[in-house]
């Protein structure tokens, strides 16, 4: 099964750019606080990456929400 085309999926990479949005922030300023590039917060909002539980508990704690917030 290809995941990351999945309603799921899609559902959380929306909550992902809602939480940024409802945050403040940019992406670069997301890609700052976790150490990475403006191009992978991007293609995380975008859906073109797969997002592992560790890496959406890390964009969890920069926004200040629940795992559950990015889950159906």
């Amino acid at each position: 099964m290809d995941t990351i085309h999945t309603k799921e999926h899609k559902y959380m990479v929306e909550q992902l750019k809602a939480a940024r949005i409802e945050s403040g922030y940019d992406q670069e300023t997301v890609a700052d606080k976790l150490g990475k590039t403006q191009s992978y917060v991007s293609k995380m909002e975008s859906g073109q990456r797969r997002i592992d539980v560790v890496q959406l508990k890390q964009f969890a704690m920069v926004y200040g929400k629940q795992l559950d917030y990015f889950i159906i």
